[in-house]
C-alpha cells in the first residue's frame, strides 16, 4: 500500500511572511508610479486571505482594477517574491529539513500549493527540497483552481491509498477530507483557529509529524 504526505508549501513548509511585505510594498509602489493607488499597502488584507487562489488574492486587494492590471500586478509581484528566494532571504520553517528527511524515509512526499509552478521551483532548487519531494505540483495544474481537486490528481497520478495532507489553511484540511486523507494542520503564521477547527490534528511544530502514524 502506497502511503503518502502532501504538503503545502506557504505558510506549512516555507516562511513567507519574510518575503511577503517586501514583495507587496514593492508592487503597490508600483501601482502607485502610475496613479492606480493611493492608499496604504494592504499587507495585513493579504494576511487574512494568505493561502487562497491568485485570481482571488487580486480580486480582494484590487477590487476596483481592470483584469490587466491584476494579472500586471500579479506577475511583478511573483518577479519580486522569485528575486527574494534567489537571494536567500525567506527562509524553510524550523526543522523542516529534518522532518522532511525523516519522513520520506517512510512516506512518498508531494507539495501541493496555491502558488504558481516558477515561485514554486525557486522555494525547491533554492533550499534543496528536492531531496526529500517526490513531485511538487501549483494550482495552476487544476483549471477548478480547488485543492481539493489538485491532491485528487496527486493520488490519481501516484496510486496513492493512504495518507496526509498537512497545511495551513482550509483548503489544505478540506483537500484531505474531500479525498479520505488525514488532515493535520499546522498552527504557524497565517493559520487560522476557524480554518483548522476540522483539521484531524493540530500542530505547533512539524517536529510532531515524527509521531506521524499512517
Amino acid at each position: 500500500m502506497k502511503k503518502a504526505i502532501i504538503f503545502d508549501m506557504d505558510g506549512t513548509l516555507f516562511q513567507t511572511n519574510l518575503i511577503l511585505e517586501h514583495a507587496l510594498v514593492s508592487t503597490f509602489d508600483e501601482l502607485r508610479k502610475f496613479d492606480l493607488w493611493s492608499e496604504e499597502t494592504p499587507i495585513e488584507k493579504y494576511r487574512e486571505i494568505m493561502g487562497v487562489p491568485l485570481p482571488v488574492v487580486w480580486e480582494t486587494l484590487c477590487p476596483s482594477h481592470s483584469l490587466e492590471i491584476r494579472e500586471r500586478s500579479n506577475e511583478f509581484f511573483h518577479k519580486q517574491l522569485i528575486e527574494l528566494i534567489r537571494s536567500h532571504k525567506g527562509a524553510l520553517y524550523p526543522n523542516a529539513e529534518k522532518v522532511l528527511e525523516a519522513l520520506s524515509k517512510k512516506y512518498t512526499l508531494y507539495i501541493a500549493s496555491n502558488g504558481q509552478v516558477e515561485y514554486l521551483q525557486a522555494i525547491v532548487e533554492i533550499y534543496g527540497l528536492g531531496r526529500f519531494i517526490e513531485n511538487t505540483y501549483s494550482i495552476q495544474l487544476i483549471t477548478s483552481g480547488h485543492k481539493s481537486d489538485l491532491a485528487k490528481m496527486i493520488i490519481q497520478e501516484n496510486n496513492i491509498q493512504n495518507g496526509a495532507v498537512v497545511g495551513d489553511r482550509s483548503s489544505d484540511i478540506n483537500a484531505a477530507k474531500d479525498n479520505n486523507l488525514l488532515a493535520v494542520g499546522v498552527n504557524f503564521d497565517f493559520a487560522q483557529a476557524s480554518e483548522l477547527k476540522n483539521a484531524d490534528i493540530v500542530i505547533n511544530d512539524l517536529n510532531a509529524l515524527l509521531n506521524l502514524e499512517l
